[in-house]
């Protein structure tokens, strides 16, 4: 046997088969289309909280408001945290304001959520009363007049 033919029947083919490309191609298709709605998932509840912290600040600011004051709405120099200039306040991916204007012995504060949590709104008033009064449709969220439902399927 020649060097040559020994080194021809040696040789090993490099590289990788179109079917161990296509497997691998699957495989990565199929833990993609089970992650990425885990994924969303996450994000969404991770953004939720936003709201939950936006409008416990904004109570906290309107109670210490009435501390002051003994009314929810502006005593002459001491303005509401929902006067217009406080109004809107952005917490993550939520607008924190009011609903409605405050009077002396009440409010009612909301959350609208923007991005990835449109269609998300929740609501507290100054008897601590919380509700979601709008979920987006399709997402397995569902409202509640009683208090914030931040995770999927939860029931109220």
């Amino acid at each position: 046997m020649s060097l040559m033919n020994l080194s021809r029947q040696t040789r090993r083919p490099k590289g990788f088969t179109l079917i161990e490309v296509m497997v691998v191609v699957a495989i990565i298709g199929i833990l993609a289309s089970v992650a990425y709605p885990a994924y969303n998932d996450y994000i969404v509840r991770g953004s939720l909280a936003d709201a939950n912290s936006g409008l416990a600040t904004m109570r906290a600011q309107m109670e210490r408001h009435y501390q002051d004051n003994r009314t929810y709405n502006t005593v002459g120099a001491f303005t509401t945290p929902c006067s217009a200039a406080e109004a809107g306040r952005t917490f993550g991916r939520f607008v924190v304001s009011c609903d409605g204007t405050p009077d002396a012995a009440g409010y009612v504060l909301q959350a609208v959520g923007t991005g990835t949590v449109s269609g998300f709104t929740f609501k507290v008033n100054q008897a601590d009363v919380k509700s979601t009064t709008s979920v987006p449709p399709g997402k397995g969220y569902y409202t509640c007049a009683t208090k914030w439902l931040m995770k999927k399927g939860e029931a109220c």
